[in-house]
C-alpha cells in the first residue's frame, strides 16, 4: 500500500445491530476494492476482520478490526466494529480513532436499538455519519419505507445520495443521484446502463434535496442557488463535505453486500465526502507542567498518538493498536509514554488489515496503524516524542454492568489464570478485575454474560488457564438491635502458670450505624490492669470478622469495657483477649439481625418501559425514589438489594429490547426481611460445615 498524505485519509468507524451486514460490508468492500482476491463469509469464518478462534466459532464480531482500502485515490481505514451491546467496549476504541461513522441497518428490521444507540454514540462526538441500507436484496423489503422512517426519526438530515433500482428480490442496481449515472451488475463486473424511466422523478427529486442540502450550509451557497438554481460540482461537493462534517447531511445508500451491488457507489461517497483528519483537534497536556497544547493531524509537527485498542498474544506479545494524531512515526523515533511516564521503545511498526500485519517504515499523521511490544503502554495512553510530551484524554469505556466471582478451576494455577487475566484486560478494557474488599472474592465485571464467557474461553485457548466463574458472594453483615451487659470469663489450670482474664463488657449498637465498631475503656480502680485493656480490644476485633448469628462480619457494634478482675500471676494478654472472644459470643443474645447491601440505581429507559421496568423494580424488593426526563429518556431512581440485581444488566436488557441502561453505586446497610434471613443464615451455615469437611 503506498503512502497517503493527510488529505486524502479517511478513518471510519463502522456501527451497528448486530447481525446486520456490518462485517459482510467490510469484506465486500475489501473485494470490490481489490485489496482481497476472494470475499470470504461470515458463516465460513474467512472474513478479514473476522479472524478470532471465537469469532470464527460463533460467526459474530466480538473485537473491534481495521479494514484499510484504497479506492478514488483515497486510504479509508475501516474499522469493524461489533454490534452486539456485551462488546460496547469495543466501540469506544474505535471511536476515539475516527472522524466519521458508517452506520448499517437492515432494510429489513429498519431502525433498530444498535442503529440509534449508534447514532447517539456518534452524536456525543460530533462524528460525520453516513447510512449504509444493508439487505436490500432481502424478501418482503420496502426500501422507501425504511427511508421515510429514518426521515421521520431524524429529520431533513436524511439525504438519498444513491438510490437502488428495485428492491427485494428484483434489486440489481443503483442510481448515483449526484453523477446521475445507473449502475446494474457487482464488484468490477458493474455495467453503466440508462436510468430508469420510473425512476427519473424520484432522481431529479433526490438531487434538488441534494442542491438545497449543499446550499444551506453557506450563505454564498444559498445566495447562488437562488439566483442560479444550480451548483458547480465543486460547490456541490464543499456544501455537502461541510454538511456531513457539522452533522447537517446524513447521505444513505443502499447495498447488497453478499452480491455487491451498490458497494463501489458507497465506497466512493465515502471518499469522496467523508472528513479527513484534517478536519479534528486534539487537545491534550503537558503532564509535567501542566499546560496546554493542541495537536492536529499536520507531519510538520511532533510526533503523538493514542492507543484505541491492544491485542494480546502469548506467542507474538502485545500489539498496540494506534491512531497519529501528529507528526510522522519512524523506527527512529524517541517514544515517550505519558500516562506511565516512561519511554518506549517499539519493536516494529505496521499496516494492519484483520489479523495481517505489513511492516513499515512510517506513519503519519492521521494514519492508523500498528506498533509491537510496547513495555509500559496501555489502551488510551498516549505516545509522543521524547522531550516533547502530550497527554491526551483518556478513552472513555462503559461502565461494567455484571461482575461474577473468577477462581482458578484446578488448585494451584490460581498464577496462571490471573496473569492471563491480568494480558487480556489490556485486551478489553472495559472489562475489570479486582479483589472485592467485602468478600475478599476476585470479581470479573463487563457489558454481559456473553463478553464474561468470551473472556473464560480466550483465558483457556490462549492462555492454557481454566477458570470456573460463579455468582458473587452478597457481603452479609451482622449487628444487634439491644443493650446486654455480660461477663467473659476464662480460667484454665494446667499445672504451673495458669490462665486468667475476666471482663464485664456493655454491648449495644452504635449511635451511627455506619461506625463499625467503637470500644469504650470505662474500667475504674484498677479491676482489670491497664496494660491487658489492649488486649480485651484486640480480642474483640479479631472476632468482629465471624458474627454470632450465621458467620458474617459483625458492624454497628459498641464494646464498653467497665470491670473484670485479674490474677496476678495467671493473667495475660492472651487470657483477656480469650475472656473478650467468650463475652462476644453472647451477642447472640442481644437480638442479632442480619444486614445486607443496599444499592442506588440509576435505571435509563424510553417512556413505553416505565411501567414494566418499575414493577420488575418493586419485585426486586426495591423502593423508587423518583423519576426525571433527561435527553427524551426517564431516569428512575431507586434503591434495592443487591442480592436482587445479579444478571439484571441480561434482564434490563431483554425487558426493553436493550434500549435501557443502569448505573449502580453501593448506598448503605439494612436489616434483611425475617423471611429472606433465615434462608441466608440456614445456606451460609451449610456452606461453612462442608469447608470445615
Amino acid at each position: 500500500m503506498k503512502d497517503y498524505s493527510v488529505k486524502d485519509i479517511r478513518n471510519i468507524a463502522v456501527l451497528g445491530h448486530g447481525s446486520e451486514g456490518k462485517t459482510t460490508l467490510v469484506e465486500s468492500m475489501l473485494f470490490s476494492s481489490g485489496a482481497i482476491d476472494r470475499q470470504g463469509r461470515v458463516e465460513e469464518g474467512n472474513t478479514v476482520s473476522d479472524y478470532d478462534p471465537e469469532e470464527v466459532k460463533r460467526h459474530i464480531s466480538i473485537s473491534a478490526s481495521v479494514a484499510p482500502i484504497e479506492v478514488h485515490g483515497k486510504k479509508l481505514n475501516v474499522i469493524d466494529v461489533p454490534g452486539y451491546f456485551d462488546f460496547a467496549g469495543e466501540a469506544a476504541g474505535a471511536l476515539s480513532a475516527c472522524e466519521s461513522v458508517l452506520i448499517v441497518m437492515s432494510a429489513v428490521t429498519g431502525i433498530s436499538t444498535g442503529f440509534e444507540k449508534a447514532w447517539e454514540a456518534s452524536g456525543k462526538r460530533n462524528m460525520a455519519r453516513f447510512v449504509a441500507i444493508s439487505q436490500v436484496d432481502r424478501e418482503h423489503v420496502n426500501y422507501q419505507k425504511v427511508l421515510d422512517s429514518l426521515r421521520e426519526k431524524y429529520g431533513s438530515s436524511i439525504i438519498p445520495m444513491v438510490l437502488p433500482i428495485g428492491e427485494g428480490t428484483t434489486f440489481k442496481g443503483v442510481v448515483d443521484v449526484l453523477s446521475g449515472k445507473a449502475f446494474t451488475g457487482s464488484h468490477k463486473d458493474r455495467r453503466e446502463i440508462p436510468i430508469p424511466d420510473d425512476m427519473k422523478d424520484r432522481v431529479a427529486s433526490a438531487l434538488e434535496a441534494c442542491y438545497e442540502a449543499a446550499a444551506s450550509t453557506s450563505e454564498e451557497l444559498m445566495e447562488k442557488y437562488f439566483d442560479e438554481g444550480t451548483l458547480t460540482d465543486e460547490e456541490m461537493r464543499r456544501g455537502l463535505s461541510a454538511g456531513i462534517y457539522d452533522g447537517s447531511i446524513v447521505p444513505v445508500a443502499p447495498v447488497s453486500s453478499l452480491d455487491g451491488i451498490g458497494v463501489r457507489p458507497l465506497m466512493f461517497a465515502l471518499a469522496s465526502y467523508m472528513p479527513s483528519p484534517m478536519e479534528r483537534t486534539y487537545h491534550g497536556i503537558n503532564p509535567k507542567t501542566k499546560s496546554m497544547h493542541i495537536r492536529h493531524a499536520d507531519t510538520s509537527e511532533s510526533f503523538t498518538a493514542q492507543v484505541f485498542k491492544t491485542i494480546a498474544d502469548p506467542f507474538v506479545g502485545k500489539l498496540s493498536l494506534i491512531r497519529v494524531v501528529s507528526g510522522i512515526l519512524t523506527a527512529q523515533t524517541a517514544l515517550y509514554n505519558a500516562n506511565s511516564d516512561k519511554p518506549e521503545k517499539a519493536a516494529g511498526i505496521f499496516s494492519i488489515r484483520g489479523k495481517k500485519q505489513t511492516p513499515v517504515n512510517m506513519l503519519c499523521a492521521g494514519d492508523i496503524g500498528a506498533v509491537s511490544k510496547l513495555q509500559f503502554t496501555s489502551t488510551g495512553d498516549t505516545l509522543s516524542e521524547i522531550g516533547k510530551p502530550v497527554q491526551f484524554d483518556a478513552i472513555e469505556f462503559p461502565a461494567p454492568q455484571i461482575s461474577m466471582a473468577v477462581y482458578a478451576k484446578k488448585a494451584g494455577e490460581e498464577d496462571k489464570v490471573f496473569s492471563g487475566l491480568s494480558r487480556l484486560t489490556d485486551e478489553m478494557p472495559d472489562v475489570i478485575v479486582a479483589k472485592d474488599p467485602m468478600t475478599t472474592e476476585t470479581l470479573i465485571s463487563g457489558q454481559g454474560e456473553l463478553e464474561l464467557e468470551i473472556v473464560r474461553q480466550k483465558l483457556l485457548t490462549k492462555f492454557g488457564a481454566e477458570a470456573v466463574f460463579k455468582d458473587p458472594k452478597i457481603a452479609y453483615r451482622e449487628t444487634i438491635r439491644k443493650t446486654i451487659d455480660v461477663q467473659g470469663r476464662h480460667k484454665k489450670q494446667s499445672g504451673g502458670h495458669g490462665q486468667f482474664g475476666d471482663v464485664w463488657i456493655e454491648f449495644s449498637p452504635t449511635a451511627d450505624p455506619s461506625v463499625e465498631f467503637e470500644f469504650e475503656d470505662a474500667v475504674v480502680g484498677g479491676a482489670v490492669p491497664r496494660n491487658f485493656i489492649p488486649s480485651v480490644e484486640k480480642g474483640l476485633r479479631e472476632n468482629l470478622v465471624k458474627g454470632v448469628l450465621a458467620g458474617y462480619p459483625m458492624v454497628g457494634l459498641h464494646a464498653k469495657l467497665h470491670d473484670g478482675s485479674y490474677h496476678p500471676v495467671d493473667s495475660s494478654e492472651m487470657a483477656f483477649k480469650t475472656a473478650a472472644r467468650i463475652a462476644y459470643k453472647q451477642c447472640i443474645n442481644a437480638s442479632p439481625v442480619l444486614l445486607e447491601p443496599i444499592m442506588h440505581v440509576e435505571v435509563t429507559v424510553p417512556d413505553e418501559y416505565m411501567g414494566d421496568i418499575m414493577g420488575d423494580l418493586n419485585k426486586r424488593r426495591g423502593r423508587i425514589l423518583g423519576m426525571e426526563p433527561v435527553s427524551g429518556k426517564q431516569v428512575i431512581t431507586a434503591e434495592v438489594p443487591q442480592a436482587e440485581m445479579f444478571k439484571y444488566a441480561t434482564d434490563l436488557r431483554s425487558m426493553t429490547q436493550a434500549k435501557g441502561s443502569f448505573k449502580m453505586s453501593f448506598e448503605r446497610y439494612e436489616e434483611v426481611p425475617a423471611m429472606n434471613a433465615q434462608k441466608i443464615i440456614e445456606a451460609n451455615k451449610a456452606a461453612m460445615e462442608e469447608d470445615d469437611e
